[in-house]
């Protein structure tokens, strides 16, 4: 197993993160962890080196609101003297906080659900420019430092979802010690991107990764222009490999996360952590990537950059929203994937649905990229009908 730094902090964090948000389940029973299997995994990725246990409030429950059963199954899975081998990381739940007390409530609760008197590393889960707004009239800062002054926590963090801009206003607020961003070879662009990458390390955070596969969709079911482009490599490897050692690539990354739901995939991750040093990939190697990434993204359809400067929309619909759906669809779709990427499109609004749209040309006016929107509404209605 490598180890990097993990920012100013000083501490020293295996490279790949056990992420336990998506644990083997029985029945296909998010709530219904199999305990037995996903204990040994988390076992033996420990005993083979990772010291970076990452959970939160809600994984593997009902919905955001309430309580999963991952934190009480970690707190249960570290006994037996893993909890001292280990960094603990978990999340206060920032869109269930309604007043100051709310935080040490919640805080305290997911300290007795985890069975610890302490979290290592604790961070506020998902920020987004509404969310941090109210945490900062609610006094985040003072929270966070008397549960670190209090030793309730060790250091402070933050989760992240949303763009660039509130992302750098995020990490210049406070003496956060680390943050965590989504980020993959498809999302260089995405939220805080490789600029908020290089913005937060550079300021001393260490850097921690989700979605570093995309939740899976650049593993599986890859459409056959992906598979020829990794199969006409010289060196072969599985495209989480490629994934994987894609992110390490980055000396600003501290630590990567898998939700790994299988032996397998722990055994395999552990391979390659125990590889991937930053800077590693020759030339060739980061040619075929991006001749991969190519692949992928001629696929898109619309050139939507979600700026929302169309929005809102006089009829309702969001039409970001639609185009991210539709452009999606049009990367990922395989026989196999079609149905899924199609269901998908149920997650949004009736009232917020391309067939909403009444061609009144608001929307095309704002558009920097100068998009035809109304046309490209009809071909989202057509492909989702």
């Amino acid at each position: 197993m490598l180890y990097r730094g993990f920012g100013k902090t000083n501490e020293k964090v295996s490279v790949l993160g056990f992420g336990c948000m998506r644990l083997p389940i029985i029945d296909g029973d998010t709530t219904k962890i199999d305990e037995e299997k996903a204990t040994k995994m988390i076992r033996h990725a420990i005993d083979e080196g990772v010291n970076y246990i990452d959970t939160a409030y809600p994984y593997h429950g009902t919905g955001m609101g309430n309580g999963g059963e991952s934190e009480p199954f970690v707190g249960r899975a570290l006994k037996d003297g893993y909890r001292e081998k280990v960094n603990l990381a978990t999340k206060l739940p920032s869109w269930a906080i309604k007043t100051r007390e709310d935080m040490d409530k919640y805080l305290n609760e997911q300290l007795e659900r985890l069975q610890t008197d302490r979290i290592d590393f604790y961070l506020v889960h998902a920020l987004n420019k509404g969310s941090w707004e109210n945490l900062k009239k609610l006094g985040i800062d003072e929270f966070l430092n008397s549960a670190i002054k209090d030793g309730r926590i060790r250091y402070a963090g933050f989760s992240f979802h949303d763009k660039l801009e509130v992302f750098k206003e995020i990490v210049d607020y406070y003496d956060w010690s680390f943050c965590q961003i989504q980020y993959n070879y498809l999302d260089e662009d995405f939220q805080a991107g490789t600029e908020g990458l290089k913005y937060a390390a550079d300021r001393g955070l260490g850097v921690v990764i989700m979605e570093p596969l995309r939740g899976g969709k650049i593993v599986r079911n890859l459409p056959d222009v992906v598979t020829d482009t990794f199969d006409k490599a010289e060196i072969k490897r599985s495209p989480a490999e490629w994934a994987l050692r894609w992110v390490w690539n980055h000396p600003e990354v501290s630590v990567v996360l898998s939700g790994m739901n299988v032996m397998d995939n722990v055994t395999e991750n552990i391979r390659v952590a125990g590889e991937a040093l930053p800077n590693s990939l020759t030339e060739k190697e980061l040619e075929i990537m991006d001749n991969v990434k190519k692949a992928f993204k001629e696929r898109i359809k619309v050139n939507c950059t979600a700026c929302e400067y169309c929005m809102p929309c006089p009829a309702g619909v969001n039409i970001p929203k639609n185009f991210t759906l539709y452009n999606e669809y049009n990367i990922f779709v395989t026989p196999a994937t079609e149905k899924e990427l199609k269901e998908r499109y149920n997650g949004v609004a009736p009232s917020e649905r391309a067939d909403k749209c009444v061609e009144c040309g608001k929307c095309e006016s704002h558009c920097p990229q100068a998009i035809k929107i109304r046309q490209e509404l009809k071909n989202v209605k057509t492909i989702f009908a």
